[in-house]
């Protein structure tokens, strides 16, 4: 090769190292940072019964992120509207890099929601038994778990207008880690909490990738 054509593939190679920096620098550049997660707790062993049938146990937590919300079947004020964005959020959660993120909902009416009732509400949300399933148990071991270490309530007040029963609870989303952390507390009603929680579940997803789970045990 002449002693031209080197320095014209030498400046050619330049300009391909320029062009390619260029691009390289802004994704690098633009990517989020790492979030910042509470650690609100840990939950504890526990041992339910899932919408399946199945014994569900803290263990079926570890090892992923999972998102967890409170409702219960005869509610007929809040718990449609939280089943209905636990729905949306189980839909955007389907892809691959999402497999790992799986759903619960414990309801706070254990004493009414047997196995076969939370399997029918369950339907009703198009629930996918291997990303979100339903709990319920004893009402003192449901007790312990919703009003200790998940901070919520249910304190029955009575009656609504309908005749349903008025369990008191909020209608946050809850984020354990793979670890069985609590990571943080989400309201539901709040799209930008919504959005955060999202990414939140994702970025453990992330980390976590590779690690063995068992979803139902």
């Amino acid at each position: 090769m002449s002693v031209r054509g080197k320095k014209l593939l030498g400046i050619m190679l330049a300009m391909f190292i320029v062009l390619g920096a260029s691009f390289a620098i802004p994704m690098f550049a633009c990517r989020a940072p790492d979030p910042k997660l509470d650690d609100l707790g840990t939950v504890p062993a526990f041992t339910l019964t899932d919408n399946t049938g199945q014994v569900f146990t803290e263990e079926a937590l570890r090892g992923h992120p999972t998102i967890i919300d409170f409702v219960f079947t005869r509610c007929d004020t809040i718990c449609p509207v939280v089943s209905a964005r636990m729905q949306r959020l189980q839909e955007g959660l389907l892809d691959r890099k999402a497999d790992s993120i799986k759903l619960i909902s414990i309801t706070v009416d254990p004493a009414h929601d047997t196995p076969e009732k939370l399997a029918a509400y369950a339907a009703r949300f198009s629930a996918k038994p291997e990303k979100w399933r339903f709990l319920t148990g004893p009402t003192d071991k449901v007790r312990a778990l919703v009003e200790g270490p998940f901070m919520n309530s249910m304190i029955n007040e009575g009656l609504t207008p309908s005749g349903a029963p008025a369990i008191s609870h909020n209608g946050h989303f809850v984020l354990v880690d793979g670890d069985l952390k609590i990571r943080g507390v989400y309201d539901s009603a709040d799209v930008t909490r919504i959005d955060e929680l999202n990414q939140h579940a994702r970025y453990l997803a992330r980390v976590g990738e590779g690690r063995s789970y068992k979803f139902g045990k």
